[in-house]
């Protein structure tokens, strides 16, 4: 992409000048950035000619310096030529360096996403989730493999990424990784920030993103029905284990909580409301939003069940709450001993909670998108799928006034 410099000759006074001839610099200016340097040559301020950046005169002095100065701007116009040719970066700086010999130390691809990570890590807990973390983690490993798959490279200079890199590496998530398309998009919606790092620092001229048009469709969430949460609360275990999953998932079904919030969950944040009930007062970890949740009974009763238990005791949490990964194994194992044909993980129960429980029992929308602490009801309302009977008893509401206003009329 080309990029438009400016050039500039002027007078440097040194600092407590008095009289005679001063030395000329030159500055080249991009994107309001401006590098400077020595011309080596000299002027006195009486003979120079500020706009126009030239000696004034036609003797043999000012001739030589113009011509000097003119041959300059001419190995400036060549430089920009030649990084527009190789496809560089055009920055002051460049076209400064590229005037003196002296080439820029290419900006790497992978070195720059570690860098990134290494920071993220450090602000884990004040800025960032554990997850957040991980998943660009996956981003460094996952762009490492396209490098090696597309390129046979185990780096790649920033300079060279264009549109069409952008697309080859889409591909490869589709096709190499089999992503489905709202994981490859927010793939590259995390892969595009550190694009916009480089595109910040000025390291790129261009953005390779500008053209890409990536879009998340609408999928149609699992949820369970009043049936299916009444199948699992009366289902006996002989497992502890299994006992102590089924009640954390069915609490995240009457709370609404997400798995990295209920896991931290301590007695501490359950208090007194606005009326007078106990309540759940927390921050969502994904969004450090604030979410005050009322108790249901099922929840409290699920709560007051695992006061005393020994995990509980001793990390001060407010229920025994294990690893994602092994509650959602669990999970399974449980729809299945319960009759469930459904793909069970513990964010079913954060679903499940929006529609079944609270949207289905005619809960305000916007009181349902508080509850579960979201920034903004749109995305509540992937949330809230409106179920064939809640329609129904809708309807049936609809009907029953216009039988009265008929038999009125």
């Amino acid at each position: 992409m080309k990029t438009n410099y400016s050039l500039l000759f002027y007078l440097k006074k040194p600092k407590g000048y008095k009289n005679g001839a001063v030395p000329v610099y030159m500055r080249i200016t991009v994107d309001g950035k401006r590098a400077e340097t020595a011309t080596g040559r000299q002027c006195d301020p009486t003979r120079w000619n500020a706009s126009a950046g030239r000696m004034n005169g036609a003797k043999e002095d000012a001739k030589i310096l113009n011509t000097y100065l003119d041959n300059l701007q001419a190995l400036v116009l060549s430089a920009h030529c030649q990084l527009i040719k190789t496809g560089e970066v055009i920055t002051a700086e460049a076209l400064k360096n590229k005037l003196h010999g002296r080439e820029e130390k290419p900006r790497l691809l992978m070195g720059i996403i570690s860098d990134h990570n290494h920071r993220m890590k450090e602000l884990i807990g004040s800025e960032y989730a554990p997850g957040t973390y991980k998943r660009f983690r996956v981003v460094h490993s996952h762009t490492l493999e396209f490098l090696k798959a597309r390129f046979n490279a185990t780096d790649f200079d920033i300079r060279r990424i264009d549109f069409a890199f952008v697309a080859d590496y889409e591909f490869h998530l589709r096709r190499v990784r089999k992503m489905g398309n709202n994981a490859t998009v927010k793939h590259l919606k995390m892969f595009r920030k550190i694009i916009n790092i480089c595109i910040n620092n000025g390291w790129m001229s261009s953005d390779p993103f500008a053209n890409y048009k990536g879009r998340y469709r609408n999928v149609d969430r699992t949820v369970l029905t009043e049936e299916d949460i009444e199948a699992l609360a009366r289902k006996e275990f002989v497992s502890d284990r299994l006992d102590q999953v089924r009640d954390t998932f069915l609490f995240c079904c009457f709370t609404g909580l997400a798995y990295s919030d209920v896991q931290k969950l301590t007695l501490a944040q359950v208090s007194r409301g606005i009326d007078g009930l106990p309540w759940i007062f927390t921050h969502r970890t994904k969004t450090e939003t604030t979410s005050n949740i009322p108790l249901l009974p099922q929840a409290k009763k699920i709560m007051e069940k695992y006061a005393d238990h020994p995990v509980c005791v001793s990390k001060g949490v407010l229920l025994p709450v294990p690893s994602n990964q092994k509650l959602n194994e669990y999970l399974k194992e449980i729809a299945t001993l319960c009759g469930i044909d459904k793909p069970m993980t513990s964010h079913i129960a954060r679903h499940t909670f929006a529609t079944t429980v609270a949207l289905q029992n005619g809960v305000p929308i916007e009181t349902v998108s508080k509850i579960l602490g979201h920034k903004s009801i749109r995305t509540t309302q992937i949330y809230a799928k409106i179920m064939d009977t809640k329609v129904s008893k809708d309807m049936k509401l609809l009907r029953g006034k216009i039988k009265q206003l008929a038999k009125t009329a």
